[in-house]
């Protein structure tokens, strides 16, 4: 379940709740009954392994094969067909 952050427009206080999606948000501060406001902050999820990064990508001679394989494809697949005889 996510963390939502709550700030109160009153005190400025800064809340955190562990809520569902589903959850209704809060509406009113539990230290001085004032209206809150679900604000955004920082998420501590990170994308790690690789393909998330620039420098994972195919090298240039990896790009190469790539390419010599698309083209290999595309000639086999443009061959024509030899009709059978019956």
């Amino acid at each position: 379940m996510p963390v939502y952050e709550y700030e109160c427009l009153s005190c400025g206080e800064i809340q955190e709740k562990i809520q569902r999606f589903t959850d209704e948000p809060l509406t009113t501060c539990p230290d001085c009954g004032g209206r809150l406001k679900k604000i955004i902050s920082n998420t501590s999820f990170i994308l790690k392994g690789t393909g998330w990064y620039k420098t994972d990508y195919a090298s240039g001679s990896r790009k190469d094969a790539k390419e010599s394989d698309k083209k290999a494809e595309t000639k086999t697949e443009t061959k024509p067909e030899v009709a059978a005889k019956t």
